[in-house]
């Protein structure tokens, strides 16, 4: 159970300060000075225990039973049809002769306070492409260097590093078969970008892949000359995600969730190389071995329709 963050007491406690002063142990008086409790509230626990047993130890809501000021069903009714026509607050106040204050308590209770609460949310699509190199979707992860671990680590946030800056995380993920190249940058400009991205072409290249489309979001990076000049020069169709939509690109995003949680925040680094070199070991982990929940846990690279006659389809 979820005890209120003042109480002194758990209901063990509850239950063996009542039966002390019950059973004549020990006085009122001396039962809440020993578990630091004011009379009142040792008298409270007492009397629901010689009332109610343990069932009447538990905490109950502060809320009064009877509100006689409050609003009624039928004016919250109104304030919520008015809302859903996209009134504002004020204006709902005006209309319906109440306080600001109150219609804005309303709305939060009905979670109607914001104007995207009022927007259906729209429908999950999934999609997959039918091939591996159909689309290989990109992003980049900001990462703040280490010199050495500090408040994360120690639990003290008095104990930061200033002023060490950041290095990026580059990565690229297929759509088709989830198989991820990675790579470490100290930046996110178009020349790291677009050397990524000549970087991630011949590693996809080993494994018989070939890139046709690439998926980015609108960053300068990405929409600057050189990475669509680079495109071009390779034969890639580029395309963009719809502008602060993250979810079109869901793919990476999911993959920089999973890179943070295993690798990057998975155990304490010395300094930025030393987390810089266990990437490899993620990356490969993750392709040939970590089980993928949309591929019937089975590997990524088990997508990639190697013949058996290719040493990287035997390795483990």
């Amino acid at each position: 159970m979820d005890y209120h963050y003042h109480a002194r007491l758990t209901i063990v406690g509850r239950e063996q300060l009542a039966k002390d002063v019950l059973e004549g142990r020990l006085s009122l008086r001396e039962a809440a000075a020993e578990c630091r409790l004011s009379r009142q509230t040792a008298a409270k626990w007492v009397r629901r225990y010689r009332d109610e047993g343990v069932a009447g130890l538990v905490d109950r809501s502060c809320r009064p039973r009877r509100s006689p000021r409050q609003t009624p069903d039928e004016l919250v009714a109104r304030v919520e049809s008015l809302r859903r026509l996209r009134w504002t607050g004020v204006r709902i106040a005006l209309e319906l002769h109440l306080g600001a204050a109150t219609v804005s308590r309303i709305l939060r209770r009905l979670r109607l306070s914001r104007i995207r609460d009022l927007e259906p949310r729209p429908p999950v699509i999934r999609y997959e492409h039918a091939e591996p190199g159909d689309l290989l979707h990109f992003d980049i992860k900001r990462l703040v260097r280490i010199q050495r671990p500090s408040h994360r680590v120690t639990g003290d946030r008095r104990d930061g590093v200033k002023g060490i800056g950041a290095e990026f995380l580059h990565i690229a993920i297929d759509d088709h078969s989830r198989i991820a190249f990675t790579a470490m940058y100290p930046d996110q400009t178009e020349s790291s970008s677009t050397h990524f991205l000549y970087s991630a072409i011949a590693w996809y290249a080993r494994l018989g892949i070939g890139i046709r489309r690439v998926l980015t979001d609108n960053g300068r990076c990405y929409t600057a000359q050189n990475f669509r000049q680079a495109c071009q020069q390779l034969g890639i169709q580029p395309r963009r995600t719809r502008p602060y939509t993250p979810r079109t690109n869901g793919k990476a995003e999911r993959f920089i969730q999973t890179a943070i949680r295993e690798w990057a925040y998975a155990r304490t680094y010395q300094n930025s190389q030393e987390r810089t070199k266990a990437l490899l070991s993620f990356n490969h982990q993750y392709n040939w071995h970590r089980p993928h929940a949309s591929l019937k846990q089975k590997p990524p690279i088990s997508r990639a329709r190697l013949d058996d006659n290719n040493l990287l389809m035997h390795h483990i």
